[in-house]
């Protein structure tokens, strides 16, 4: 929601060349719901898709950063200065999402590396007691 807002805060700003990022995350972000709402990351299982949505808002976060100090900085009028407030409120959301997003990859990186991979044996299996 807040990525369409400042959408349509660059669309009413001289800073309307700015729009498209704001409008790429907006869709992204519908994209990636409709995706957890209808069970896609199920069905996809190649993809990791926590790691998806992490990139997302590394990214995300990054861009509004740098478009919001632009908005900010160069241009004077009201609507480019609310697309960059709304942008730094963006930032911080998207900022807040990605550590939470990168907990959990940490926690799924530690439960993977304690597993064995399924088509090799431990060490144990390998082991032949008999031979001694």
């Amino acid at each position: 929601v807040l990525s369409f807002i400042i959408f349509i805060c660059y669309i009413a700003s001289l800073a309307a060349s700015f729009m498209m990022a704001p409008l790429l995350e907006f869709l992204l972000a519908l994209f990636l719901f409709f995706a957890y709402a209808s069970k896609l990351n199920e069905k996809f299982k190649g993809l990791y898709w926590p790691l998806t949505d992490f990139l997302r808002c590394v990214t995300a976060a990054i861009i509004y950063f740098a478009i919001s100090i632009a908005a900010v900085s160069k241009y004077n009028d009201g609507a480019s200065k609310a697309a960059g407030v709304f942008g730094f409120i963006a930032t911080i959301v998207f900022a807040i999402d990605f550590y939470i997003t990168f907990n959990e990859l940490v926690t799924f990186l530690k439960q993977g590396s304690a597993d064995p991979p399924e088509g090799r044996k431990s060490e144990d299996e390998d082991y032949d007691s008999d031979s001694d």
